[in-house]
């Protein structure tokens, strides 16, 4: 019979250091395979130095580009709020502007009517006093009725031309229609001669597509002196005087003038 011990092998087995070695190779060969890296970009002139002091001088540079591009936002951001400060000035100026235009032109008015009691006798002696719009049944036609008067107390008959001319809005722009241009009778003027007053009546035709806003009269004298006015258009009641500047012209190159404002 055979003895069992001889066949009985016995080994030892150590798993730690088996993986410390293993753990060794493996890190051998990961260095291995980094200074074979590192031995290659040197060769090829790369320097892990200066790769770094790069990367550092790049990492200021940007934080640097930062607090400028925040710096400049701030001040990109003052700067709007100023234009918004500088337009809402800018439109209260306008607004103050309008408002001092609308004061002057209504002061400029009352002028016109003190004046118009006072005319000198340089100038024109006749004056518009009233006029008056009337729609007629015709498509875009109208009545036109005003008196003639003299300014002052009368004394002796006058007598020249009276030129009417229509200013509105035509296609968003302004437009001026001769007396001519709208008169049924294609007229281009209106004689006058009286003493104390004188009525007229003159029927108007407007062209398609304008819309008067005032109508101006400019009064001549025998002797080349004007007067001018100028009356709202409207269609209710009686027209008010918007505007007037007298001016006359003598024979011989003197003048006499006098300004009404409006």
């Amino acid at each position: 019979m055979a003895d069992p011990t001889r066949q009985l092998v016995v080994r030892r087995y150590a798993p730690k250091r088996r993986a410390l070695l293993l753990g060794a190779a493996i890190g051998i060969a990961v260095f291995g395979a980094y200074a074979a890296f590192e031995l290659g970009r040197a060769v090829a002139g790369y320097d892990v130095i200066d790769a770094t002091r790069d990367a550092w001088a790049a990492s200021r540079r940007i934080r640097s580009l930062e607090r400028d591009n925040a710096r400049q936002r701030a001040e990109i951001a003052a700067a709007d709020i100023a234009r918004r400060v500088d337009r809402e000035r800018d439109a209260q100026l306008e607004r103050n502007l309008a408002d001092q235009q609308g004061q002057i032109a209504r002061l400029n008015q009352s002028l016109a009517f003190y004046r118009g009691l006072v005319q000198p006798d340089s100038i024109v002696k006749a004056k518009v006093q009233q006029m008056q719009i009337v729609p007629l049944p015709a498509p875009r036609q109208f009545r036109l009725k005003f008196m003639l008067m003299q300014v002052g107390s009368p004394t002796a008959t006058v007598a020249g031309r009276i030129a009417l001319t229509l200013l509105g809005r035509r296609g968003g722009r302004e437009s001026r229609l001769s007396f001519a241009q709208v008169s049924r009778a294609h007229r281009a003027s209106l004689r006058y001669s009286f003493r104390d007053f004188q009525n007229f009546d003159e029927v108007l035709q407007l062209p398609p597509g304008f819309a008067p806003e005032r109508i101006g009269v400019v009064l001549r004298d025998g002797a080349g002196r004007e007067y001018r006015q100028a009356f709202l258009w409207r269609t209710q009641g009686l027209s008010s005087e918007a505007d007037g500047a007298p001016r006359g012209a003598m024979k011989g190159g003197r003048n006499v003038q006098q300004t009404q404002a409006p």
